[in-house]
């Protein structure tokens, strides 16, 4: 039996990209048209695409999402998010799970060269080379410019992929560098059935599913200069490391 449902999730993980990359086609002539009106205005045209193609792809998939606010969230408010980083399924949800209001994500440089997808990726993410530290530096900048311009930044503190068996891995500095220096607050969003939905080790692991996506408190760092940074990310590292052993994510591997 556990062999048929292997076979089976195979079957239904090719399906899955099938779906994936018949949306993205299709959404292809609009993103390149909105390309043309500019980094702005053309790219928050492009993640109202990408909002679609979320809503798309998810059903499509079987995946029914949810918030959960454990705290009020204000739309209108600009914040740095920040989630745990522990599936291939991250963006999707990401594009379900922020809603009302604009936002740009720090995403890893090599995703674009992938073809089709690279143009969206492009066009809608903040590239950075974590291997180049000068990279690092212009990738920094470049969130602060988006946050002057009233847009919301969101990034995976974590860097890679979650592969420890624990709630969390260790956190980089970013995103904690640039709340303080744009005196932009913390909004943490935890998502708990990624990893479930489709999980690191196989990219053949697509599953149907509930998928839930949980709104910490929003962290201040009103006052906060770059000598309280490591105060800060241990603030954030560790009412997240909470939430998700409250919430008994399921990679947590106890012993």
């Amino acid at each position: 039996m556990r062999y048929i449902f292997a076979i089976l999730r195979v079957i239904f993980s090719i399906y899955g990209f099938i779906v994936f990359f018949v949306f993205m086609f299709l959404f292809f002539p609009l993103a390149i048209i909105a390309s043309f009106f500019g980094t702005v205005r053309g790219g928050n045209i492009i993640y109202k695409l990408c909002h679609i193609w979320a809503d798309l792809a998810l059903l499509f998939w079987g995946i029914f999402h949810k918030n959960i606010y454990e705290t009020p969230h204000d739309k209108n408010k600009q914040y740095i998010f920040v989630f745990n980083h522990i599936s291939f399924m991250d963006v999707p949800i990401i594009l379900k799970a922020i809603r009302g209001q604009h936002f740009r994500v720090l995403g890893k440089a090599e995703m674009a060269k992938i073809p089709i997808f690279g143009f969206f990726y492009r066009n809608t993410v903040v590239l950075v080379d974590r291997s180049n530290a000068a990279e690092r530096a212009k990738s920094v900048m470049r969130l602060k410019a988006i946050i002057r311009s009233g847009i919301s930044v969101v990034l995976a503190p974590e860097g890679t992929f979650n592969t420890t068996g624990k709630p969390l891995k260790e956190f980089y500095n970013g995103a904690f560098k640039v709340a303080i220096e744009t005196q932009t607050p913390i909004k943490p969003i935890l998502f708990l059935d990624a990893y479930d939905r489709l999980n690191y080790k196989q990219i053949l692991s697509l599953t149907p599913g509930r998928s839930r996506a949980v709104y910490l408190e929003e962290i201040s760092v009103e006052g906060l200069t770059l000598k309280d940074m490591d105060k800060l990310k241990d603030k954030v590292y560790h009412l997240m490391e909470k939430k998700l052993i409250e919430y008994k994510a399921s990679w947590i591997i106890t012993s």
